[in-house]
């Protein structure tokens, strides 16, 4: 869910790519060429079956053509809804009941199943491609369609937790729950004796004013720790710290492909493949299969 200018709005990748040289393709004309030095998927599926260590960080773009339009677009949540006053941890202790409208319909959007693109990526994994996934949304398709090695970097909707008690319910619970009348925010049964504050249900996302979650840190670190080559899918780079996540390989002498439909400005990656994540995804994981029969 997080789309977190509040984590550092200093942060500007085109002023970075000033400051580093190695991050602009204008300065590094055998970069801003090597798409031309043969088919882009080919020369991918070569990289990943030469590297020793690859993962993959994703954004909304994987989950577009699974039904759930990216927060940012004008069919997304961010059109109908000021992230400052429904996507804050502060706004939600404020108004409670008018954040929950915006996430009632989060979950509604949430039902989406897998695309082509999340059911190929799972089997590059599955084939030793890739040791992992860090996935800024929030949504668990990556899980259904057979990823096991996902860090969820936001947070996830699976469970919600209570902010009186820290009682967790897994989210047919919720849905189960009535509603506090004249509202779509779930009424648990009230909280045992005691408790620091009233009852209060959020989903275990990151809200824009939270901190990432430390297991959520530790484990994006382990996952990259070692790795040589990077696929970026579907993510325009512009939420920090996860945006921060390619150049930690870069800086460990590794590589960066990105697979968007409008390439992520300040990226500068080593290789770009444009186009559809449920098209370009699975033509990838065809191609180094190829590579390993």
């Amino acid at each position: 869910m997080s789309r977190d200018p509040a984590r550092d709005p200093a942060r500007d990748p085109a002023r970075d790519s000033a400051r580093d040289p190695a991050r602009d393709p204008a300065r590094d004309p055998d970069r801003a060429r090597n798409a031309a030095r043969g088919d882009p998927i080919d020369d991918a599926a070569r990289w990943i079956a030469q590297a020793r260590k690859t993962v993959v960080l994703t954004g909304a773009g994987v989950s577009t053509e699974s039904g759930i339009p990216d927060f940012r677009s004008a069919e997304g949540l961010w059109a109908r809804y000021d992230p400052q006053e429904y996507a804050t941890l502060s706004a939600f202790l404020r108004e409670p009941a008018k954040v929950w409208t915006m996430l009632a319909e989060l979950e509604e959007l949430l039902e989406a199943r897998p695309n082509a693109g999340h059911t190929a990526l799972a089997r590059l994994e599955a084939g030793g491609g890739v040791a992992g996934i860090v996935t800024q949304n929030v949504d668990g398709l990556h899980q259904a369609a057979g990823s096991r090695t996902v860090v969820e970097f936001h947070g996830h909707n699976r469970t919600f937790t209570c902010l009186g008690c820290g009682r967790q319910f897994e989210r047919a619970a919720v849905r189960a729950m009535p509603k506090v009348p004249g509202t779509r925010m779930p009424r648990p049964e009230p909280c045992p004796a005691g408790a620091p504050r009233r009852c209060l249900l959020k989903p275990d996302v990151v809200f824009f004013d939270e901190q990432i979650p430390p297991e959520a840190r530790l484990g994006s670190e382990a996952l990259l720790g070692g790795a040589d080559l990077v696929l970026v899918v579907g993510t325009s780079c512009e939420v920090y710290p996860a945006a921060d996540l390619p150049r930690q390989v870069r800086e460990q002498g590794g590589r960066i492909v990105e697979l968007n439909l409008e390439p992520a400005q300040g990226l500068a990656p080593d290789l770009l493949l444009q186009g559809r994540f449920g098209e370009v995804m699975p033509a990838l994981v065809d191609a180094w299969e190829r590579l390993k029969a």
